[in-house]
């Protein structure tokens, strides 16, 4: 594993005061990492110490701009292959510039404020760490106003774009100053270093017990010192018993088996990957033969390991076939959207936002012609010969649920392949029991491809399952108990998928090694290879607490995609979808990251930066008996759900067009379903929408429905007769409503209200001024721009109304049901709504200024544009509330955490001492 650090120390400044500690400090941690932590140091500035011949940081040797810079680079974005992990280290001077926005500097020796010469910009650093391809990146800084580098959204070093693994620990935050230690010839921050890094047990330091270590130490200065983790845990130095110059030794701290994560393409994953030789040689052939390549075998066969860690590394390294080096590989799963999948496969990485918009739209454009547009994108590869590797085939079938877009998938490939210059190698892999889809329609010679062009994946034979257990463990000085392996092998051999669960339990009885030893008793405590992941799973699950097992058994369901006449599948879902108002974002994010930490889950990203999760292997889903028992109780409920989630994405894709809504009998269920679904269950925010517009849709078409019957010609008298007396009816009722204004509504009237509601009568523009409505029943009930100023609401059910532009200054509305209900551009001003529900209302643009929503439901509500200026928010639910353009000054009994669990919070308009609450920049002046 290789492992670089930039140590930085400059004393030395033209126009600023020199300082005393950088030099000693930089020296001091660059013999720390190398004595401890086995990094390939690079000091700056480097002198050679004449008496004995060694490289240390030069006192009084200056460093300029260009220095740094090229040294950075090369540290993060190297010309050969980054390094596995790059430390970044600086002491010095530090700078901040506050002119129209405030930008921090690591200040060289040559700056010079004055003329504009500031030194290194801490946002150019950001912005290099975010492109840089090292997986595990530290940057320490100990200067002046050092916490800028963590100041911006777009350096959250909490992003998981390229699942980096994070530290960041600056001496103060980016307005203070940072101090030398007047005890010691270090800085106060360095000092602490020191001694935080310095090693006392065969143990790693890593970053999280480093700034443990920081947190508790303190000193007399006015600077805090700030630091981000992200990311599993980077180990960084560690008191060796044997000699650090043993490689053997440094190796065996990295675990050699890959739990239920596939072997990947790299060099690290490559030299564990053992078992598949002749598999590995038999795919060769047929690449270097052939156009297309099928790889089929059982879930858990390891389809995606030898083609990663095998062929596609073997191709890498050009030593098997000529040339192979010089190829382009490109690989992608089909998910839900297999077309825009193709299409992101062909956008490069590194690229700036604006950068990537552009190629995927001209990617797309492309796509959408089919097999000729992807011919064009082969084309203009410059390589010899283009790779594409569609891994896990069958989520065309399984994920997909548009057919069209399914065929033309297919045919896009399949099509493609009739080039006659070899340029394009199409490789899949696919579940063999997903063959017979491939039968149920032509797909474009699908199956016949598949059959010509086959290698399937065995169980390994019991020689190779030894070299799979043995091989690894050697490499990093690991010995395994002979009975071990024959018990290991006798438990898996002849079992198609069973190599996720083998790499579990060796990762786990890695974890229980006993003096660099894998024993029996350890892997018969484990339960063996079947019974350690579920035990385990089951352990990391009993150890939440209620309210997280609870959602953590939501997040396992939603991972799942039911099979249809074949096994149940992992499912990938955003991350951001597993929110709902009773599970917060923080919630869900914490869950997430400790199921990733067990290697229970996975999370990646999406070229346009949106998290994504995933069972970590379908072994988890087949063998984890509390899964299995939630899956079976829930497998009805769940396929309904599937279903309505299905339609509003069709209904979504087609533009939200009426013609895809819900009506009659499905319209019916879905809302059922949705009044009775659990909150492990609960349809996503798009299926909800979808069933409010049809149920809008419905409204508009009984309105419509009893227009077109007032004016159907005279048919027959028995017709007449019903129509004439439904109208007779419908007067009545009227007369029983108008009879009295103002409060005097007694029951009898707000019961006749109630029927000309239900009988679908608009109550368009009608007069309530200050009536007493308390506890009427108006659910579904047209109240578009009525006036119901100073009305007493109080209880009323208003579900699904709508009161588009309705009067409601001044109403009492108090623990009213308005759930769903069409509030935009209403007039709510002064309106009590205190315990009021209003999940999931149109409140777009309304006017609630003043208003009181003490304790109300506002979870999912739409108030965007909205007026709350002035608006009691006492303990008022706005989670999942979308809050863009939302006018929030004055608002009182708001604090951040509430805010931060609506949407689009960032938008909306505060008061200046809560926007510095927030965490969100002054407003610009107007």
């Amino acid at each position: 594993m290789s492992r670089d650090a930039l140590v930085v120390g400059i004393n030395t400044y033209d126009r600023l005061r020199s300082l005393n500690a950088p030099a000693a400090d930089a020296e001091a941690i660059a013999q720390i990492l190398e004595k401890y932590g086995e990094f390939q140091v690079t000091r700056l500035p480097a002198v050679k110490d004449k008496e004995n011949e060694t490289i240390r940081i030069g006192k009084q040797t200056k460093v300029s701009l260009t220095q740094l810079e090229k040294a950075i680079v090369q540290l993060f974005k190297p010309d050969g292959k980054p390094p596995d992990t790059a430390l970044l280290y600086f002491s010095g001077h530090g700078l901040r510039k506050n002119v129209g926005i405030q930008e921090g500097f690591l200040a060289t020796s040559e700056v010079n404020p004055e003329a504009g010469n500031w030194g290194l910009s801490l946002q150019w650093l950001r912005r290099l760490l975010q492109e840089s391809e090292v997986r595990q990146q530290i940057v320490i800084l100990d200067c002046c106003y050092s916490g800028e580098v963590l100041n911006f959204a777009e350096a959250d070093p909490g992003d998981r774009g390229k699942g980096r693994d994070r530290c960041f620990i600056a001496a103060s935050r980016d307005f203070e100053l940072a101090y030398e230690d007047i005890n010691s010839q270090n800085s106060v921050l360095t000092a602490a270093l020191i001694k935080g890094l310095e090693p006392k047990q065969d143990r790693w330091v890593s970053n999280y017990t480093l700034v443990d270590f920081l947190n508790q130490t303190h000193h007399p200065f006015p600077q805090r010192p700030i630091f981000a983790n992200s990311g599993e845990a980077i180990n960084l130095t560690r008191q060796w018993n044997t000699s650090p110059s043993n490689s053997a030794v440094q190796e065996s701290a990295i675990c050699p088996y890959k739990g239920l994560s596939y072997f990947d393409c790299t060099e690290e994953d490559a030299k564990f990957f053992y078992g598949r030789t002749a598999l590995t040689d038999e795919l060769l052939d047929k690449v270097r033969s052939g156009n297309f390549l099928a790889v089929l075998g059982a879930s858990g066969s390891g389809k995606s390991s030898v083609v990663r860690a095998g062929l596609l590394y073997q191709l890498k390294l050009g030593r098997r076939l000529s040339g192979s080096d010089t190829w382009q590989f490109k690989i992608f799963r089909p998910g839900a959207n297999p077309l825009q999948s193709l299409a992101l496969a062909f956008v490069e990485s590194g690229l700036s936002d604006v950068e990537r918009a552009s190629q995927l739209d001209k990617a797309e454009e492309l796509i959408t012609k089919g097999a000729v547009g992807l011919e064009k994108l082969i084309t203009a590869s410059q390589n010899q010969r283009l790779v594409l590797v569609v891994d896990q085939f069958e989520e065309a079938f399984t994920l997909c649920q548009e057919v069209t877009e399914r065929q033309k998938f297919f045919e896009c490939l399949l099509g493609v392949l009739q080039r006659n210059d070899n340029k394009l190698c199409l490789v899949i892999t696919m579940r063999a029991d997903f063959f017979g889809k491939c039968l149920e329609q032509d797909y474009g010679g699908l199956s016949k491809k598949i059959q010509e062009h086959l290698v399937t994946v065995t169980p390994m034979s019991r020689g190779e399952l030894e070299t799979a257990i043995i091989k690894p463990a050697e490499q990093v000085s690991l010995e395994i108990e002979p009975e071990l392996v024959s018990e290991m092998i006798a438990d898996v051999e002849g079992s198609p998928g069973s190599l996720p669960l083998l790499q579990y339990t060796l990762t786990e009885l890695w974890k229980q090694k006993t003096e660099q030893r894998l024993t029996l008793n350890a892997y018969t405590r484990l339960g063996g290879v079947r019974g350690t992941l579920q035990t385990r799973a089951t352990e990391v699950y009993e150890s939440l607490s209620p309210e997280e097992q609870q959602a953590t058994k939501r997040i396992f369901l939603e991972l799942t995609q039911l099979g249809e006449g074949t096994e149940d599948t992992r499912r990938q879902v955003v991350q951001q979808d597993l929110v709902s108002s009773q599970y917060s974002e923080t919630l869900i994010n914490r869950i997430i990251q400790r199921l990733a930490d067990e290697k229970l889950v996975v999370t990646s990203t999406l070229s346009n930066q949106i998290a994504v999760v995933d069972v970590a292997h379908e072994a988890l889903i087949r063998h984890w008996l509390l899964l299995r028992k939630w899956i079976e109780e829930s497998r009805d409920i769940l396929r309904q759900k599937r279903k309505i989630e299905a339609a509003a994405i069709e209904w979504r894709d087609r533009g939200k067009a009426k013609d895809y809504l819900l009506q009659g009998k499905r319209l019916r269920e879905a809302e059922d379903f949705h009044k009775q679904q659990t909150e492990n269950l609960r349809l996503s925010d798009l299926a909800i929408e979808f069933i409010q517009a049809s149920v809008r849709q419905r409204q508009n078409n009984r309105f419509k429905s009893v227009g077109f019957f007032l004016i159907i010609p005279l048919v027959a008298s028995v017709v007449l007769g019903i129509v004439i007396e439904k109208q007779i009816r419908i007067s009545q009722l009227w007369q029983q409503v108008d009879a009295v204004k103002g409060k005097e509504y007694s029951r009898v009237r707000i019961q006749a209200l109630e029927k000309l509601v239900q009988a679908g009568e608009s109550l368009f523009k009608k007069d309530f001024i200050d009536a007493n409505l308390r506890g009427a029943n108006l659910s579904d009930a047209d109240l578009s721009r009525a006036n119901l100023s100073d009305a007493d609401l109080r209880g009323a059910n208003l579900s699904l109304a709508n009161l588009s532009r309705a009067n409601l200054r001044g109403a009492d509305l108090s623990r009213a049901n308005l759930s769903y209900a069409n509030l935009s551009y209403a007039d709510l001003g002064g309106a009590n709504l205190s315990g009021a529900d209003l999940s999931y209302a149109n409140l777009s643009g309304a006017d609630l200024s003043g208003a009181d929503l003490s304790y109300a439901n506002l979870s999912g509500a739409d108030l965007s544009g909205a007026n709350l200026s002035s608006a009691n928010l006492s303990g008022a639910d706005l989670s999942g509330a979308d809050l863009s353009d939302a006018n929030l000054s004055s608002a009182t009994y708001l604090t951040p955490e509430r805010v931060k669990s609506a949407n689009n919070w960032g938008k909306a308009k505060y008061d200046k001492d809560f926007r510095a609450k927030l965490g969100l920049p002054p407003e610009p002046a107007k």
